[in-house]
């Protein structure tokens, strides 16, 4: 299957039949924000506590590990531009099972994602509004979202630019700003105390340990989550071969700046010894500094990261549902598109499965959430594990002349494949060296075995198993 770019007039892709309403701005900007969420603005500051000033170490590596994840990702794109493209390249190099998996684990990912984001937002607004349940202004902001996304392709790109954008002027105004600290010239912010020699002078570069960096990857990794989430864009950008490339070429530069830089401002205006799990650093180099209104600025920013993963999120699992659907891995109802060119029924049932996060937090949000999102912790490593063996696969058909060669290879292949194929398997080890991470491993455990089940039941049921490749 081929991937025509459809009518000039009309902008709608020939064979999915979405609506072309992403233009190649706001596909950059979602390439930039999108992994720039509640992980780096609030969960750093556990990161920090655990792994000191290693940290920028570990941003460093997990960052090279995922550019090259996301070059594999642009190869595969490149060579055929699909919205569902995670599944579908899983389903044509990996074989059915592996398509049906991955395809429903990426939907599961996200929606577990969604469910703890809305909660989240709400615990935000609190913060203005206390009176307000965080169950009320959860829902609210699920349906708000929804409804964004169910009207067009282009309003939730509207709404994504700007969500992006103010998380990328936050990051950019604190590094601008400590950088301003840091200089003795400036005379702006504390006269002692901020200085680069933070990152080695209390405790060492490794001042909790080499043990304590490696098992700071975990908490790494997953700030990076949603990185991949330009690949869905395919279907919907403008000139996707063009703009996709453009926007993966940024991900170094992304993470440089957004990422590591942040991370060594972070640690240079004050020590590691001053942050901790439970509050944001950037609240704390804010208030630190003396920005009047620190802890409101950075809520803001936080509620923003909040609402934008849950837009994502309401994003990608429409798209996933549609291409299971198309593949026969989902009911045929799901393929659908309403008039403006959205999958709505797939958003539909997306949004009604996130509505779950709601009840949970009305019953328990505290212990509940904690075995919902260890789907996301396990699923995203299979994922990214599973788009890289895609494109060892694709090259290998290539080399057989199977397939057209692509002009957009990953660099250094294939050692930089398995290079970062063993950094995540390595991730995904340490793992059972965390107690959050051994939860996370049972439940994801429990759901790929659900998955299995799922599997062979529906494939029974449409009589289709005996027919297809395993």
């Amino acid at each position: 299957m081929t991937i025509e770019h459809g009518s000039a007039e009309t902008g709608v892709d020939a064979d999915e039949g979405y609506q072309r309403g992403l233009t190649a701005r706001t596909v950059q900007m979602i390439a930039i924000g999108g992994a720039i969420g509640t992980g780096l603005f609030y969960g750093s500051g556990g990161a920090i506590e655990k792994a000191g000033p290693a940290l920028v170490l570990a941003y460093a590596l997990a960052g090279l590990a995922i550019f090259i994840v996301m070059r594999a990702l642009g190869e595969l794109l490149i060579y055929r531009p699909i919205s569902g493209g995670i599944s579908e390249y899983a389903d044509e190099f990996l074989g059915r099972f592996a398509g049906f998996s991955q395809g429903w684990t990426y939907w599961a990912v996200w929606t577990t994602t969604c469910m703890a984001e809305i909660t989240v937002a709400g615990k935000y607004i609190n913060y203005w509004w206390p009176s307000v349940p965080v169950w009320l202004t959860a829902l609210v902001a699920l349906l708000v979202l929804s409804c964004a996304n169910l009207i067009s392709v282009g309003l939730f790109g509207k709404a994504e630019f700007w969500f992006s954008a103010i998380k990328v002027t936050a990051i950019v105004g604190m590094i601008v700003v400590g950088i301003g600290v840091l200089l003795p010239i400036s005379g702006f912010g504390p006269e002692t105390g901020p200085s680069v020699t933070n990152l080695w002078n209390d405790g060492g570069f490794f001042a909790t340990g080499f043990s304590n960096a490696l098992l700071s990857l975990q908490i790494v990794m997953f700030a990076y989550v949603g990185v991949e989430l330009v690949g869905v864009t395919a279907g919907e950008a403008e000139n996707p071969r063009v703009t996709l490339r453009k926007a993966i070429n940024s991900v170094p530069f992304r993470i440089g700046i957004f990422y590591v830089g942040a991370i060594i401002v972070i640690l240079s205006v004050r020590s590691w010894n001053d942050y901790q799990e439970g509050e944001s650093p950037f609240v704390s180099v804010f208030s630190y500094i003396g920005i009047p209104g620190a802890a409101g600025i950075v809520n803001f920013i936080l509620l923003t990261a909040a609402l934008s993963s849950c837009n994502s999120g309401i994003y990608s699992t429409g798209r996933m549902l549609r291409s299971l659907a198309h593949t026969g891995d989902a009911p045929k109802q799901l393929t659908k598109l309403s008039s403006r060119k959205v999958p709505a029924a797939g958003i539909a049932v997306s949004a009604a499965v996130m509505v779950l996060g709601v009840v949970v937090n009305v019953l328990d949000p505290e212990h509940a959430f904690a075995y919902i999102t260890a789907v996301s912790t396990v699923g995203i490593i299979v994922i990214w594990s599973t788009i890289l063996l895609c494109q060892m696969a694709f090259r290998r058909k290539v080399a057989r002349g199977d397939l057209p060669a692509s002009d957009y290879r990953v660099p250094g292949a294939p050692v930089t494949t398995w290079l970062a194929l063993a950094f995540l398997v390595m991730v995904f080890v340490l793992l059972f060296f965390d107690e959050d991470g051994r939860i996370a491993l049972m439940v994801g455990a429990v759901w790929f075995t659900g998955v299995g089940i799922g599997y062979l039941a529906w494939t029974r049921n449409a009589g289709e198993l005996a027919d297809r490749e395993v």
